[in-house]
């Protein structure tokens, strides 16, 4: 089982869109295992499932996470309608609100600040005017997710503090080197991986956004993992293989949950927190 009294402990969390069911699993395994993290950094959807947790790092809470997961549609996330339509034809911003994942966020989350959280919790997002990365831990739980999940040009930037704010995938998806600053010496990382054995790149504006998101966050925590590897003790959970659902297709999440469990709970058992590097899932690859 897994000793973390020795040290301080990061679980970081990385965006990856419908893909971040999978960290629902990771997430049961690793709590089954023994490892409770002293705080949490997330980015994008890692944000949202970082968020949740954070508020009761216990296996009721992921499994009450894995149930919203499993009920959860696209639609709620993207209402794309008339409005939509007729945004995109008098040059709004952006495609569709966030008011779907609002109302989520606002009906289960059971704390309003950051800093009120069971256990610390860290935000990533991005200011949408430098592209600097922008670390939240101590303002409204609902806008910080929401300014990380925020994909430009998808979804509205959420003003917080003066400025416009977008997501986290921008500047930091998997943000490693914010959980060294704030004082990790042992980070286990929960990424999503990526679609490597999609057939057809996704239709529509946005899945195509979402899927070259996903693939650029999968290339920067290869490059990030190979930076800081020698600057603190890293271990990577290895993602689900081959992945065929792309991070628009919502109606796997059941299934990634349980696969991201299944793949977790081997790595575990064949002695992952022991070994450094990247998973070979997470290299470039097709299937």
């Amino acid at each position: 089982m897994g000793n973390v009294n020795s040290h301080c402990t990061a679980f970081v969390m990385a965006g990856g869109g419908s893909l971040g069911a999978v960290e629902v699993g990771m997430l049961r395994e690793l709590l089954a295992w023994g490892e409770v993290p002293s705080f949490v950094v997330g980015a994008s959807a890692g944000a949202i499932n970082g968020a949740f947790f954070a508020a009761d790092p216990t296996l009721a809470c992921v499994a009450r996470l894995g149930a919203i997961w499993a009920g959860l549609k696209r639609r709620d996330l993207f209402p794309l309608n008339l409005r939509s339509i007729l945004g995109l034809l008098t040059r709004r911003a952006h495609l569709v609100d966030s008011s779907g994942l609002r109302r989520l966020l606002e009906q289960h989350l059971p704390y309003r600040h950051l800093q009120d959280a069971a256990i610390p919790i860290h935000v990533v997002a991005s200011d949408m005017v430098t592209g600097e990365e922008v670390l939240l831990s101590s303002c409204a739980v609902v806008d910080a997710v929401l300014a990380s999940a925020a994909i430009p040009g998808i979804f509205p930037p959420i003003n917080i503090d003066g400025r416009l704010l977008v997501d986290g995938g921008v500047a930091n998806n998997t943000p490693i080197s914010a959980a060294m600053r704030l004082g990790a010496t042992r980070i286990i990382v929960l990424p999503t991986g990526f679609a490597c054995a999609l057939k057809h790149v996704p239709t529509g504006a946005i899945g195509r956004a979402m899927h070259a998101l996903n693939l650029l966050v999968a290339r920067q925590l290869v490059h990030d993992a190979e930076r800081f590897a020698g600057d603190v003790e890293l271990r990577i959970v290895p993602s689900p293989c081959p992945l065929e659902r792309s991070s628009y297709d919502y109606s796997g999440a059941a299934n990634l949950i349980e696969r991201g469990a299944l793949t977790t709970r081997r790595w575990l058992e064949q002695g992952g927190l022991d070994r450094p590097g990247v998973p070979m899932q997470l290299h470039p690859h097709s299937h």
